[in-house]
């Protein structure tokens, strides 16, 4: 399992935030393990080359997306261990409740005015 920090959860999140981004990682999750070519991507979802190499790097940055040579074509493959462990962060300590001192029943009023307070000073 790869350990995911902060800081990596979110590049990767960064990187999902966007709608094309998005479209492309789940088109690479439905393909599976073999993947899918660049062209192939860019047919399926009708994303101009250029635009789609763009949001590929950001992908692979993030590390969500592999990529290989094969012959003359380049192979995109979705990272699942990275997806995992991104889905691991966020649910990590899921419904264990919150810690001791934690304001839990605080009003969205005060969270406001807390806002309010933070943005005047």
């Amino acid at each position: 399992m790869i350990p995911m920090h902060r800081n990596m959860a979110a590049q990767g999140f960064s990187a999902l935030g966007n709608e094309t981004r998005i479209e492309i990682f789940r088109l690479l999750v439905q393909a599976g393990e073999n993947g899918l070519s660049t062209g192939r991507i860019a047919s399926e979802l009708d994303i101009p080359l250029s635009t789609l190499a763009h949001h590929l790097d950001a992908l692979t940055r993030a590390k969500l997306v592999n990529q290989r040579k094969s012959g003359r074509a380049v192979m995109n493959t979705a990272n699942y261990s990275v997806m995992r462990a991104l889905i691991d962060y966020l649910t990590e300590k899921c419904c264990q409740g919150l810690p001791e001192g934690f304001p839990a029943n605080t009003s969205s009023e005060t969270l406001e005015e807390s806002n309010r307070e933070s943005i005047s000073t």
